[in-house]
Order: structure tokens, then sequence, then C-alpha cells
């Protein structure tokens, strides 16, 4: 059986998002309006990966990604790289840190929050305990872990 391959169009300039855990690049795309600047977008779900497993990827034209919006994307997919690409060439590669805090992706999922009630925007302090990155909210001091923020994500 003959194997076929499909390849995607190249971007001149703009930016590639790849080891994006398979499932996360939607996330991406929503949390970050990715697809509502009128840019080219191509995106890529549960492609086979070189380590042998699943991943997303995103390849966006005319926008870039300084290193605080590469921290927040690496909330989403900590692995993920963002290959800045102009003429048509990687130029270079960044592998975002997470971001010691967060503000205006989540909601705090406790009701009694003041983030609810008052004009202030959710804020949270990000850590990592075991391995796991966990989101404590700034404003009532609950901790919750990064998979459930994503998964109940408004």
């Amino acid at each position: 059986m003959e194997k076929l391959t499909m390849r995607v169009e190249a971007i001149e300039n703009g930016t590639v998002l790849d080891h994006i855990p398979a499932g996360q690049g939607l996330n991406i795309l929503r949390h970050f309006h990715l697809d509502d600047g009128g840019n080219r977008v191509t995106v890529g779900f549960n492609l086979t990966s070189k380590n042998g497993g699943r991943k997303d990827l995103i390849k966006i034209e005319n926008i870039g990604f300084n290193d605080e919006e590469a921290a927040r994307i690496a909330l989403f997919a900590p692995e993920v790289t963002v290959n800045v690409i102009e003429d048509f060439k990687v130029v270079k590669k960044i592998n975002p840190r997470l971001p010691e805090t967060v503000t205006g992706i989540f909601s705090c999922p406790n009701s009694n929050c003041a983030s609810h009630g008052e004009p202030v925007t959710a804020m949270f302090d990000v850590k990592t305990v075991c391995g796991t990155p966990k989101l404590k909210c700034y404003y009532c001091e609950k901790t919750y872990p990064m998979e459930w923020m994503m998964q109940n994500a408004g």
C-alpha cells in the first residue's frame, strides 16, 4: 500500500506553535483569539509526534509572541516550542517557562471569591507541586490544579 503524505503550505512570516498536547490546540486558539485577526491560521489536531505520541500544531501567519505571551501559552502546553518564522525559515525557537502569575485567562471557581462581585480581574499565582502546575487565587487563596482549570475555563 502506498503511503500518502499531505503537506501544509509554509508561512513566510509568523509563528508555529509545536508540541502542543493533543486536544489543547483548540483551547489555545480560543483563549488567545488566534483566529480572530484575519491572518491565515493552520491547525493540526492529533498529529503523530516523533516521540510516538500525539500532538496538536498551530501555524499563524504574521503574528509573533513576546516572552510573556509565550509563557501564557505554556499554561496550556508546558512542552510547547514557539518557532519564529521569517522569510520561510525558523529564525528562533522559544521554549517558554510557566509564568509566575496569570491574569485574565481563568475565572476563579470559588463563587464566594472577591473576583466575582468586585471590579477586579481574576489573578492567580502559578506554583508547581510535585511536577504538576497549580493555580492559587490571589483573592480567596484557594488552589486549583491547572488541568481542572483548563477543562472548566469559560
